[in-house]
């Protein structure tokens, strides 16, 4: 299971990099593998507000699908138009192929999340 220092982690397996006042959001290794062959990836539409903890998408695999919820608060300004064509991208790195990028609301939601270390302590406690 790969985790990624200086990213923020939620306990439903999305992380988010911060970039200034933006951020990239996506899934994290442990649901991309949980998950198994990824076949669909419903994106948010572009300038949508959504809270934090909230639906923003569907993520589908030949095992389940499962909603994705927003770590932070925020509105979209960007999604990875690439994931419609190629889902699967998440499979192969869920790290670099993320979901959405986001305007963050309020940089305080960012202390709610786990980095690195607790993430990784926290997915043995799931395993």
């Amino acid at each position: 299971m790969k985790i990624v220092n200086g990213l923020y982690y939620t306990q439903d397996h999305e992380w988010v990099k911060l970039e200034g006042n933006a951020a990239l959001v996506g899934i994290t290794d442990f649901a991309a593998h949980a998950l198994g062959s990824i076949v669909f990836v419903e994106l948010p539409e572009v300038d949508a507000e959504i809270e934090a903890e909230e639906n923003f998408g569907t993520i589908e695999s030949v095992k389940a699908a499962s909603d994705m919820l927003m770590p932070v608060t925020g509105k979209v300004i960007a999604v990875n138009e690439d994931l419609e064509n190629d889902p699967s991208l998440v499979n192969s790195d869920p790290y670099e192929n993320w979901i959405c990028k986001i305007e963050i609301a309020n940089k305080a939601d960012l202390d709610e999340l786990m980095n690195a270390e607790e993430y990784e302590a926290f997915c043995k406690e799931e395993a």
